[in-house]
């Protein structure tokens, strides 16, 4: 992976702004270094063969895996996922539910399941996840109906707190096979761990992924650059980042880098606000408000350099992808928005694994250089009191 922050920068880098940020280099990494909830700078896999005997039971048992879990659980393998998977064609099918309230797709959900074999992945590190709660109850009692004691034990799997919390409990109560979430990895940095390595084993080598996540740490330099630069370029009023790719496919990934950067660094009436767009559909929308609108934005493109080749018209197509991303990258700088770009040479686990590991330094070093602390999410529970407020719940489930 590599990062381009010179060539389409240049023009909008303030020096002094610039060093103000960059000088505090040592006391942001020993901050990183020093906090508790820094576990996924060496997250444990020694669960791997355990990962995988349970995955070969599901494909032999059933002919779904269902995921509930939101946000941090379930984001980043919901993102590995579509971007790994087909279009087209056959493929092990992992349904990822939980993520809304919506009766419809509920009913909609259980209706599919009722003629059909599968096992399900519930997945909360609190376990009292209000979303989460509610879809595993209702699945929970479809398979009751359909299943024995015995033959749930064989398709519940359960993805929590070591030690505490309701579904814990459940899990030593009733002998389901569970993974563990290490207490010190918050949701939305716990891509290496087996809230995501497990649903991601059906799909693509955990492995390479866990090779390249690696690789993506040691570039903490890198890192720290690309939270200056954009630091920097907050100050002088560049509120928002757009964060684009040039495939549908990747759709869901940058739903996990808004969520790293929104819940990181949104707090205290500061932060970036990150949103994101996928090329070249979104130029004939959005395009012309980042070309010509209100000059808020700062880009960074993902680029992959190695894509399938496509002649159309005596033209590869996988070129003339490329050369439109760097005419778009033209005219944007020609616009006054200032655009980064994040190199990957080819869409697998091991480069997008290093590039996430990347993005998960640069949001916590980001969140540092605003003076917050990048793991935690104080503004999420607001929603959640008043939620429980107004169902008549109190603070008895908190």
């Amino acid at each position: 992976m590599k990062l381009d922050a010179s060539i389409y920068m240049e023009k909008f880098k303030d020096e002094d702004s610039y060093q103000k940020y960059y000088s505090r280099k040592d006391e942001v990494f020993k901050k990183l270094d020093s906090d508790y909830m820094n576990g996924w700078l060496n997250p444990p896999v020694h669960y791997l063969e355990k990962i995988y005997q349970v995955r070969d039971r599901v494909i032999s048992n059933s002919k779904c895996l269902v995921v509930v879990g939101i946000g941090g659980s379930f984001l980043a393998a919901k993102a590995f996922y579509e971007l790994f998977t087909p279009y087209f064609g056959e493929h092990f099918n992992v349904i990822f539910a939980g993520t809304s309230l919506s009766s419809r797709y509920l009913k909609e959900l259980l209706n599919y399941l009722k003629d059909i074999d599968f096992s399900l992945n519930v997945i909360s590190k609190s376990g009292s996840t209000m979303e989460t709660t509610i879809t595993y109850s209702a699945i929970k009692k479809l398979m009751e109906e359909k299943y024995s004691e015995d033959e749930l034990k064989k398709r519940i799997i359960i993805t929590t707190d070591p030690v505490k919390g309701k579904l814990r409990e459940e899990v030593n109560h009733m002998g389901y096979d569970s993974f563990e979430i290490p207490d010190n990895i918050g949701g939305r940095y716990s891509l290496l761990t087996a809230a995501h390595l497990f649903p991601l084993s059906f799909v693509l080598n955990i492995e390479e992924l866990i090779d390249g996540y690696f690789e993506g740490l040691k570039l903490r330099d890198d890192a720290f650059c690309y939270a200056v630069i954009r630091r920097s370029l907050f100050d002088f009023g560049r509120l928002a980042e757009n964060f684009v790719a040039y495939d549908e496919k990747w759709s869901f990934y940058l739903e996990w880098v808004k969520q790293l950067f929104g819940e990181t660094e949104g707090k205290d009436g500061k932060g970036i606000l990150p949103v994101s767009m996928i090329h070249t559909k979104d130029l004939h929308s959005l395009g012309q408000f980042v070309q010509d609108g209100n000059k808020i934005l700062s880009e960074v493109f993902i680029k992959v350099k190695k894509t399938p080749s496509l002649e159309i018209n005596h033209k590869d197509l996988s070129k003339v992808d490329l050369l439109v991303e760097d005419a778009v990258i033209s005219a944007h700088v020609s616009g006054y928005v200032p655009c980064t770009v994040l190199e990957v040479s080819e869409v697998s686990p091991k480069e997008v694994g290093e590039l996430s590991s990347f993005l998960m330094l640069a949001a916590a070093f980001s969140g540092f250089l605003f003076y917050i602390y990048p793991f935690d999410q104080p503004g999420v529970e607001v929603y959640k009191e008043e939620v429980r407020d107004r169902l008549g719940q109190g603070n008895e489930n908190k």
